[in-house]
């Protein structure tokens, strides 16, 4: 009878090896996953490297995405505020053009127009997060000043550029209008039609005239959110469809590199229960000799 004179070497390599794989089971059970590693499944850890990429630029679209929804219900509602100023300025116009007012009632009239006039500058003027959002591209310098100067009242300082930003991969957006076209459009200049109004109240010439002026400013404006409208609307289409990738993504994720948890456990028992029999074994041989086998 032959006897292994070594045998602690297989089993020392059985205990590592079974060491080796309860670390594994335990690990998948930590993380849900069962590619921790490339050399784990290097076909499924490309997918997965892939995948994290992904999602990855998803989730910054979708950040980015409420960043500039913000930015746009800003715009439409000062623009909002804009017609209904413009329509408490075509009222007080109506007053002063009854024909019942005298000289200082118009100039009572005006004075109120001067301050509906500093109210519209400052929602020309809206900022969000920093930036101006009716100065074009120019978002650092405020659009409007006052300007008693100037026939309009007013001094632009932007300029006629858009803004755009991607928020997909195949998708981009165009983010405003700028300030010469809502508020200093020559054929629909706000500022001037209201600059028209209270110079007009103040002399007690045209004032239907500039009333009439103020009303197609403010008809035009109102026309123009039209574009924020479609823009918010697109907005909250491409949120669906990132909300529909990433869902998408965390199922391929789930699918090529989600532990099975039930099976790891049951694993992970059996292989404790090994180690144990295996420990027991080595604790069993270290007190057997040669003369026991030879009984």
């Amino acid at each position: 009878m032959r006897v292994n004179p070594n045998p602690y070497v297989d089993i020392l390599a059985e205990v590592a090896q079974t060491q080796q794989q309860i670390a594994l089971d335990e690990q998948q059970i930590a993380t849900g996953s069962s590619v921790n590693q490339p050399s784990d499944n290097p076909a499924a850890a490309a997918v997965l490297s892939q995948n994290a990429s992904e999602t990855s630029a998803a989730d910054q679209f979708q950040r980015s995405l409420g960043s500039v929804q913000g930015e746009i219900q800003n715009a439409d509602a000062a623009l909002s505020s804009v017609t209904t100023s413009l329509q408490q300025a075509i009222s007080l116009g109506v007053e002063g053009a009854n024909g019942t007012d005298n000289a200082a009632d118009r100039d009572a009239i005006a004075t109120q127009l001067q301050g509906i006039q500093s109210q519209l500058i400052s929602l020309a003027n809206l900022s969000y997060q920093g930036n101006y959002v009716f100065g074009g591209t120019a978002t650092q310098t405020t659009p409007y000043i006052a300007d008693p100067t100037s026939p309009s009242g007013v001094t632009y300082q932007g300029n006629s550029g858009v803004n755009d930003v991607t928020l997909g991969e195949h998708f981009s957006l165009q983010t405003n209008l700028p300030g010469s076209q809502l508020f200093s459009n020559p054929s629909n200049s706000v500022f001037q039609s209201i600059q028209d109004l209270i110079t007009s109240l103040q002399s007690g010439n045209g004032i239907e005239a500039a009333v009439n002026e103020v009303s197609t400013a403010s008809n035009y404006v109102d026309a123009q959110r039209v574009f924020y409208g479609n823009a918010l609307n697109q907005l909250t289409a491409q949120q669906t469809y990132l909300g529909t990738e990433t869902t998408q993504l965390a199922q391929q994720q789930n699918a090529e590199g989600g532990a099975d948890l039930t099976q790891v456990i049951s694993n992970l028992t059996s292989e404790q229960t090994s180690l144990q029999a295996t420990l027991a074994a080595v604790a069993q041989t270290a007190h057997t000799n040669l003369f026991e086998y030879l009984k």
